[in-house]
């Protein structure tokens, strides 16, 4: 049996999803961060939080977001679901390395929904 190789992932999957917002879609709006705050109906102080990586795309922005510029809410909350999983992952590889592996059969794996490859 041939071992699996490990996809690529893109870079910017892991990046912070306000980095998005920041560089491609307030730009390409041609909004400034003080009318998107004032349209998304939140602090200025909240959204250049967002944007700089500091504050999460939580359930509710992400529908705010999605009202506002029309890129699906859950496209803004896979991103920070990827992008918190990434830092923990990187931030925690020696803690995880010792722990051990205890796999479960496949049809349970089916069962819970989490037969898909990583």
């Amino acid at each position: 049996m041939a071992p699996k190789t490990q996809r690529t992932i893109p870079k910017d999957l892991f990046e912070h999803p306000g980095v998005i917002l920041r560089e491609q879609v307030l730009p390409t709006l041609k909004l400034s961060v003080t009318q998107a705050a004032r349209d998304l109906g939140i602090a200025r102080q909240t959204l250049h939080r967002i944007l700089a990586g500091h504050a999460a795309i939580t359930p509710e922005m992400a529908a705010r977001l999605e009202k506002f510029c029309g890129v699906p809410s859950r496209f803004w909350l896979d991103r920070q679901r990827e992008h918190d999983l990434r830092r923990v992952e990187l931030a925690s590889a020696t803690a995880l390395s010792r722990i051990p592996l205890y796999p479960l059969p496949k049809k349970i794996m089916k069962q819970l929904g989490a037969d898909h490859d990583r």
